[in-house]
């Protein structure tokens, strides 16, 4: 089937190693768009660490979509919220304390892209994490917010090898109840029940009217996975974790060569062509 839909994530696909989106990139990205193909930008970060790109992407409007918080919202361009499973604040209550228990830098994020950390000492990560969203840090206890508080998601962070000493930990302290996530080198991160990429994938592609088939997805790496896993067209980028290249369909150039526009032109405006 044609494809309607490109779910594009952005960390080491959208983006260079450089954190910049090639002019070949936002050619490929107009032309789809141009002839209709919505193009979701699919991301850990909240709407206000997306709208930049967004914006020099020329994707913008009431009928273009984007996935944050790695699936927990699934939003129209203009903010519009059409999907969200949130967490209480009890859930921020209980993670805190397994962050303070075992030395691990944590915050969560709200639905509106603002950090809140227990932390009197705010982790490097965590503030380049609020920079690169764009998004504001408030030190809040769990005590000190309102019943009604609610988070998108909760974020261990840290260098690699603290995450990869203390993720055995959290995945069997909390995978029964949540969607855990090891989202890079230095995020760890806690999502309502079933939320990941996928999920959020296939409420908007519901929301739309369009079948998996019409779907296809680009990604590097395992917060990528359960997005391969919905579309019917796949592709790891060639910089991508050998697990993504085993699990998508097709794998690509590299984030820095041309990757993602080589894809785009392949599978969704020239379908029958080589590129």
């Amino acid at each position: 089937m044609t494809i309607q839909l490109i779910a594009i994530d952005i960390d080491d696909t959208l983006l260079t190693t450089h954190h910049q989106i090639l002019p070949s990139t936002v050619n490929a990205i107009q032309k789809a768009l141009a002839q209709g193909i919505k193009i979701v930008l699919c991301s850990g970060r909240p709407l206000a660490g997306v709208q930049p790109y967004l914006t020099q992407l020329g994707i913008y409007g009431p009928d273009q979509y984007v996935v944050t918080y790695n699936g927990a919202v699934v939003a129209q361009v203009n903010g519009e919220i059409l999907v969200k499973q949130l967490l209480p604040k009890a859930v921020y209550t209980q993670l805190t304390a397994f962050a303070q228990a075992h030395h691990i830098p944590f915050n969560v994020l709200d639905e509106h892209s603002t950090i809140y950390t227990a932390d009197r000492n705010i982790d490097f990560i965590t503030a380049v994490q609020a920079v690169e969203n764009r998004a504001g840090i408030l030190v809040r206890q769990p005590a000190e917010l309102p019943e009604d508080f609610a988070i998108a998601k909760g974020v261990f962070v840290g260098d690699k090898s603290l995450l990869d000493r203390v993720e055995p930990a959290v995945m069997a302290t909390f995978t029964q109840e949540f969607s855990v996530i090891r989202a890079g080198t230095n995020f760890l991160e806690v999502m309502a029940p079933g939320v990941d990429k996928g999920f959020a994938l296939a409420q908007l592609a519901e929301n739309l009217a369009l079948p998996a088939s019409a779907v296809m997805a680009v990604g590097d790496a395992g917060n990528d996975l359960a997005m391969f896993a919905f579309a019917g067209t796949a592709v790891a980028m060639g910089n991508g974790t050998a697990i993504a290249k085993a699990q998508a369909d097709h794998v690509t150039g590299t984030n820095d060569t041309g990757g993602l526009a080589a894809a785009i032109h392949k599978f969704a405006l020239n379908p029958t062509k080589e590129s």
